[in-house]
């Protein structure tokens, strides 16, 4: 499953919600807690079952529900929103900080026969400190860094260069590579930017994400781009694993590829892009 965009979509805003398949995302993220004002819980909790269990609606990518954080308010949503024939492909947890409510929310899940994936949201200094935990619980799919709210959280300031949370991003990224789940980006709060919003992403898929957040359609578009793989880099891919299977039917351990000798973190290179072009075929014509 190829999720290089995760647009969200504010849970009380039923229009909104039937619209956001539209713009092209991998995944659209109906939001149950930052998106909804506390008074509205209720309604967007009522609007969000009432579009996902309209047979009209036939989304082409995958449908996450945000719900509120295990303890304030996570019961309630899933209550409302799994219950019966209602349902959704995936739900992230906000403010992830163990395995162990990970755990709790797939445990609420299973009470309505449910079981799906988990995008853990970590975006504190707990969260983030305690990543491989939160990544290693069974029900957990994807890691997502939450970059606004760890700032907020260990009270740095928020710069362009983005290096006062650039460790915090590797440690996301590490934590999800050794747990095999995927890692997801934070958010890039600028809309109209979007010369600086590929830029930023091209680098988070060069720190190893493989995908970022989207809080406007208009976003989608870049960084699908970004983390999809140029048709010359695919290229050069394909090359290198076709002169591996080759030395290996010949039974060498060295080749060379355009003069290059190629090595094992090569081919694993070379994997990755072909693996990642794939999935963006696949998510494109999905």
């Amino acid at each position: 499953m190829v999720r290089r965009s995760v647009l969200f979509s504010p849970g009380d805003r039923p229009e909104m919600l039937r619209k956001a398949p539209g713009a092209g995302a991998d995944v659209v993220v109906f939001d149950l807690e930052d998106a909804v004002a506390p008074g509205r819980k209720d309604e967007a909790r009522a609007a969000v079952r009432e579009v996902l269990v309209d047979a009209e609606f036939d989304p082409n990518c995958e449908v996450c529900v945000r719900v509120n954080p295990v303890g304030a308010g996570a019961g309630d949503d899933v209550d409302a929103v799994f219950a019966g024939e209602a349902g959704a492909d995936a739900v992230m947890l906000p403010k992830a900080e163990s395995g162990e409510e990970v755990t709790t929310l797939a445990r609420l899940l299973d009470e309505h026969g449910s079981d799906p994936p988990v995008l853990a949201l970590v975006e504190s200094a707990s969260g983030v400190l305690n990543a491989q935990d939160v990544a290693a619980a069974d029900a957990t799919d994807a890691l997502v860094f939450g970059a606004e709210d760890l700032s907020a959280d260990v009270g740095a300031t928020r710069t362009d260069e983005g290096t006062e949370v650039l460790y915090a991003r590797e440690h996301v990224v590490l934590a999800a590579s050794a747990a095999g789940v995927d890692a997801i980006d934070t958010v890039y709060t600028d809309i109209e930017d979007t010369e600086g919003l590929s830029e930023e992403t091209r680098f988070a898929a060069g720190l190893g994400f493989d995908g970022k957040m989207a809080i406007h359609p208009g976003q989608v578009a870049p960084i699908n781009d970004a983390f999809t793989p140029d048709p010359g880099d695919v290229e050069w891919a394909e090359r290198v694993l076709e002169a591996k299977r080759e030395a290996d039917a010949e039974d060498r351990g060295v080749f060379r590829v355009d003069g290059e000798m190629v090595d094992a973190p090569l081919i694993a290179q070379a994997e990755r892009v072909v693996e990642r072009a794939r999935a963006a075929d696949d998510g494109d014509g999905s």
